[in-house]
């Protein structure tokens, strides 16, 4: 490593987050809830951190997938409200209950198991997502046989075209959400409520409910994709790396495995130490571009494990130069979301692919939101 630069970075701005909690929060009908989720590590940003910083941006609750997610963040000190979304066996679901979770229940026999270790209880209702989930009626009798034992917390549910431009779906799941919400809170006035994602949070006010489940937009990912700046969302996520060193390939001579990168001409070409292993997926060679100086340059060559090659226009770039993959670099910004278009997938892949050894450095976590 060069002095002053890390083989691979993510700067992670908690003042961004800050910002999207508020935001959102503000979108919310007096005494609506924000549960931050910060499940997969906090989408690659890191959990912890990004968990503090929404915690004191306002949000009330927190939500992960995984016993081990929840007990990270109990560990560290955060307290407050917290769900388990994911599937429990038997053992984690005593581990759930050590780590004052709430969990979600969509059958019978895991409600009879849930209820012997006396964990609070969000009742699944599968209102067309077509995972794990109950019907409306298996939804009802979970819910009052809950609250029999004073175990009921709320009752959920999860959408799966929010993010779509076409809405009847999208309609039709939160119709039959608020139907059996509407009838069970006529009985249980305490249960929480909740189905909103961050796509139905920005879309729909009816969704909004007692409590709103946002995770991409607290990250400033744009939930459909595309711009996250048209709802005044902050991108959080910096990723980067530096030049190990600049040499010339000529005419006819080749670069990285597979020689699928054979210079035309004199060229110069960077070799920048980071890899997939980092998350830089290996499907970017030849298509993806990085920004060096403020110049947008091509990768070239296949991207291996540990390194990449990028050719480098004119004179721009020396070794120790910065390497920008996402985020902003001098007057120019390269978004998760054009990453995910040139992989033909999603902003969400891309930052949860930011590999472990990838250190993260926090910065704004005092500034204000």
């Amino acid at each position: 490593m060069l002095a002053g630069r890390e083989r691979a970075l993510a700067t992670v701005d908690l003042g961004a987050v800050r910002h999207n909690v508020v935001r959102l929060a503000s979108l919310l009908p007096p005494g609506g809830k924000l549960c931050a989720v910060v499940k997969a590590n906090g989408y690659g940003h890191g959990a912890v951190a990004v968990a503090e910083a929404a915690q004191a941006a306002g949000a009330a609750w927190l939500g992960v997938a995984t016993v081990d997610e929840a007990a990270e963040l109990r560990a560290a000190g955060l307290a407050g409200p917290l769900m388990i979304f994911g599937a429990l066996t038997g053992s984690e679901l005593q581990n759930a209950v050590t780590a004052d979770a709430d969990v979600s229940v969509w059958s019978e026999r895991f409600l009879i198991e849930a209820q012997k270790v006396g964990a609070r209880l969000h009742v699944k209702f599968n209102s067309g997502m077509g995972r794990l989930g109950a019907d409306a009626a298996t939804a009802e009798r979970l819910a009052v046989a809950a609250a029999a034992s004073g175990r009921l917390a709320g009752l959920m549910s999860h959408f799966a075209t929010a993010d779509e431009a076409e809405t009847s779906y999208f309609n039709l799941q939160l119709d039959r959400f608020l139907d059996l919400a509407t009838k069970l809170k006529q009985r249980f006035p305490e249960m929480i409520a909740h189905t909103a994602n961050s796509a139905a949070t920005l879309r729909e006010p009816r969704a909004h409910c007692d409590m709103v489940r946002t995770g991409i937009a607290i990250y400033g990912l744009a939930p459909a994709n595309d711009d996250p700046f048209k709802d005044d969302l902050r991108p959080a996520m910096r990723l980067s790396s530096y030049i190990a060193d600049v040499r010339v390939v000529r005419p006819g001579e080749s670069v990285g495995y597979g020689r699928r990168f054979i210079a035309e001409r004199e060229t110069r070409v960077a070799i920048v130490p980071i890899g997939y292993a980092d998350g830089i997926a290996r499907s970017l060679t030849d298509r993806g571009t990085v920004l060096i100086g403020g110049h947008r340059c091509a990768i070239k060559g296949t991207i291996s494990m540990d390194q990449l090659t990028v050719e480098l226009p004119g004179a721009v770039g020396k070794p120790g130069d910065e390497v920008v993959f996402i985020g902003l670099g001098n007057d120019q910004r390269i978004l998760a979301e054009e990453v995910a278009q040139l992989l033909g997938t999603i902003n969400y892949e891309v930052v949860c692919d930011v590999g472990p050894r990838v250190a993260r450095r926090y910065v704004g976590a005092e500034s204000a939101a």
